[in-house]
């Protein structure tokens, strides 16, 4: 079992800490010391996991922007040169990308150093191997041979090869779009689109100039494309409010036919139309379903908990698809995935609001710059029939309003009383005219009202990690969302 001082490590399945001092009351813990452990404990668990000694492994490493980033991959790698791994040092690069070094380059594990969007005096490790991320009693098991001082033997003798895999990586994207755009200009089909890129600092930047530009697209208006680990100009979070912002700035400034925004490493993905208007959330995993579903007559796409009722209405009757809905947390929507794909549904997509998409055509790894890719090919494949991109989700039903309230709890216990509320809140809900609880949720609990009752739903659940639980509301009536939220409120006051 895990003690205090590992235990807050621990961020579902991926190691985070603070790694940088300059944040007020935040010092640091993710030492080159603790690092090192980690490490270790990295390699003695993949040792076991595929029965080979550590002289045997080849582990692939890379970072995001972060200014902590360099020191973290340098204790990383002496950890494991000491181990007798064989390292391939990949330096900046995208998560997605360090996976598929399982792939293209047969390494047995790979680590990139990140702590996705979360400030920049965080850092972390996200581990991989070639059936994908690692689970949390994975993470589990690694923090507690750190703890434990468990470590392969010494023996020395690991070597550290530079190696450039983001390269290969964008060439495997720029044939993608050569091979299903399948331009009269074959070489250069994106010749008279403009895209522009924002890549808010991360290690985005290269998509512009390693996977447009080549292919003869003009990202000219292209935004914070060079990586600078202090993030100055906004939050790298497609769902953050001002980095949607700029990108809908850089789209209608620059006159451009898309615009994609990354997170900082690049995991996550979100677009812009022609117009202006955001493919974020629901219309993203609109947008991502349509074209998931196109060759997949039937399928299941797995979202999370908080897509609207419009969105279910548009996969179910427009895309003739299947929606389930299940819990937050990307992980959770594409194990689920899998685990349908292995009861035999066909189920080629899991995609989370946040910008997690996870497509079965490429091994369920969420991946920004992939997801983004497609939905470029099929913009210029929508051109070629003088149709717009926006014409895929035309029929989408979109809420008039919605809100998101989040409370806090204090109860040392929160998880237990996080699902006591939920508990005494179905019972409520069951005595309420005109509310419905519904039969597809999986998570928290979800209500449908009728019209003359605000004419929507909220759902109600525990944050994935921590001491919070998120209030949904959506309303497809003005004013409705307040209707709602009154009623709810008789009840949440008693226990916030």
């Amino acid at each position: 079992m895990l003690n205090e001082q590992f235990k807050i490590f621990k961020s579902g399945t991926d190691i985070r800490g603070v790694a940088s001092e300059g944040v007020e009351g935040q010092s640091v813990n993710l030492t080159d010391e603790m690092v090192y452990k980690m490490a270790d404990g990295f390699v003695l668990w993949l040792s076991k996991k595929l029965s080979k000694k550590a002289e045997d492994l080849t582990i692939s490493v890379g970072r995001d922007s972060r200014i902590s980033g360099p020191r973290i991959v340098a204790s990383v790698t002496k950890a494991f040169t000491d181990d007798g791994v064989k390292v391939l040092d990949c330096g900046l690069a995208s998560t997605p990308s360090m996976f598929m070094t399982t792939v293209d380059l047969k390494c047995d594990g790979a680590l990139q150093i990140t702590a996705s969007h979360h400030p920049f005096n965080r850092n972390g490790l996200k581990f991989f191997t070639r059936d994908g991320g690692l689970e949390a009693s994975d993470i589990e098991e690694i923090l507690t041979y750190a703890q434990e001082n468990e470590t392969p033997e010494k023996i020395g003798g690991g070597t550290v090869t530079p190696t450039n895999y983001m390269e290969q990586y964008s060439k495997n994207l720029r044939d993608m779009i050569c091979r299903e755009v399948n331009a009269e200009d074959y070489e250069h089909p994106l010749k008279g689109y403009k895209i522009v890129v924002d890549a808010g600092n991360g290690a985005g930047g290269f998509y512009a100039s390693k996977v447009l530009e080549p292919l003869g697209a003009d990202t000219t208006g292209s935004r914070y494309l060079d990586p600078d680990g202090m993030f100055p100009n906004h939050v790298p979070n497609p769902e953050n409010e001002e980095a949607m912002q700029s990108i809908c700035e850089a789209v209608k400034e620059s006159k451009a036919d898309l615009g994609v925004i990354f997170d900082t490493d690049v995991d996550r993905g979100g677009a812009v139309d022609s117009s202006g208007n955001e493919i974020n959330r629901n219309r993203l995993v609109a947008v991502a379903s349509a074209i998931a579903l196109e060759d997949n007559d039937g399928g299941t796409v797995v979202t999370d908990s908080i897509t609207s009722s419009g969105l279910k209405t548009f996969i179910e009757e427009d895309l003739k698809g299947k929606h389930y809905r299940y819990r937050r947390g990307y992980k959770n929507v594409i194990n689920k995935a899998l685990e349908l794909n292995a009861q035999g549904i066909n189920c080629p997509l899991a995609i989370e609001t946040s910008g997690h998409a996870a497509m079965r055509e490429n091994y369920f790894l969420d991946d920004g710059a992939y997801l983004c890719t497609k939905i470029i090919i099929k913009m210029a494949q929508l051109k070629q029939q003088g149709k717009e991109l926006e014409d895929l989700t035309a029929s989408l039903k979109e809420p008039v309003e919605s809100k998101e309230i989040r409370f806090k709890i204090k109860e040392k216990d929160f998880r237990e009383y996080g699902e006591k509320v939920i508990a005494d809140l179905e019972k409520y809900a069951e005595a309420q005219e005109g509310w419905t609880i519904a039969d597809d949720n999986r998570e928290g609990i979800r209500v449908y009202f009728d019209k003359d009752n605000g004419d929507g739903w909220f759902l109600l659940r525990l944050s994935v990690h921590d001491p919070i639980m998120p209030l949904n509301i959506e309303s497809d009536t003005k004013g409705g969302v307040d209707i709602i939220f009154n009623q709810l409120n008789t009840f949440l006051s008693k226990y916030f």
